[in-house]
């Protein structure tokens, strides 16, 4: 089988490259998906698995003007094009979305089925790159939260405010999981080597879900600092006298029943937050 992973420069896509070795491993300076013509002049012929990790996520950042046609051109475009070369070759198109499709207000682990609602522009674009995504008969969309991995990310830097006697005010009314994406790319990995059935799958770190709060309590008590010193603070609060704010989410949380009946059971956050920081980040 022939892989090719687009966007391999990000921490999913170096988790990827990890889980499939011998994949074709392509960043930005290797191919631009925002350009089409690069995308379609790509040499696809012979490719199995299109591995899409490539996409704006700056969610704020999406919020100005000034950036809504590169944030377009990354989560909608791109997909559109990779969509095309993909059934072009009759090539299966793995495609990575986000819970930001969805407004939050769900009550319960949200179904892969629930009709999209997002809130911000950064979760009308992923929810428009998913359509995009799911015209390729052959697909597999994968729905994923709070993403840690190898780069910066939430968990490397409460460990680094941590580390410095910082203690930080975050938000305790935003709740999820986080996704280590080494369980990310093995159930990624699972979904193609078991040849399950296309569609949407939630995938994520399973266990009971946290606030971002409670993420970093953890976070400081594995570095030797009480988890008290996290003062903990509503998203209204938080963001109270902030401008191009995106609203967020506040219920995260997946529901993880379709990825286990397909034979995927990915660690317990709180396992994989430890063996995280054991490593050294």
């Amino acid at each position: 089988m022939t892989t090719v992973i687009v966007g391999a420069n990000g921490q999913l896509g170096r988790a990827l490259q990890k889980q499939f070795p011998d994949a074709v491993a392509l960043g930005r300076a290797e191919l631009d998906v925002t350009d089409a013509a690069a995308v379609r002049n790509y040499a696809w012929d012979g490719v199995d698995v299109v591995l899409n990790a490539a996409a704006w996520t700056a969610v704020d950042a999406a919020e100005d003007p000034a950036n809504r046609v590169a944030v377009r051109a990354a989560n909608v475009d791109a997909v559109g094009s990779l969509a095309r070369a993909a059934q072009g070759v009759g090539a299966t198109l793995v495609h990575i979305s986000s819970e930001y499709v969805f407004d939050g207000r769900h009550a319960g682990p949200i179904p892969e089925d629930l009709p999209p609602s997002p809130l911000s522009v950064y979760g009308q674009s992923k929810a428009d790159g998913d359509a995009e995504a799911s015209r390729v008969p052959e697909h597999y969309l994968v729905r994923t939260t709070w993403v840690v991995g190898e780069g910066g990310n939430f968990v490397r830097t409460m460990a680094s405010l941590a580390d410095r006697g910082i203690s930080p005010t975050v938000v305790d009314d935003q709740v999820g999981r986080p996704t280590f994406t080494a369980d990310l790319s093995a159930g990624i990995a699972h979904l193609l080597r078991t040849s399950a059935p296309y569609g949407t799958y939630n995938l994520t770190n399973r266990g009971e879900p946290a606030s971002w709060a409670d993420v970093a309590a953890a976070v400081f008590a594995a570095r030797g600092r009480s988890a008290d010193d996290v003062a903990r603070v509503s998203t209204a609060e938080y963001f109270a006298g902030k401008t191009g704010i995106a609203p967020r989410p506040l219920n995260s949380v997946l529901d993880l029943s379709k990825i286990a009946a397909a034979g995927f059971t990915p660690r317990d956050w709180r396992t994989a937050l430890a063996e995280y920081i054991a490593s050294g980040l």
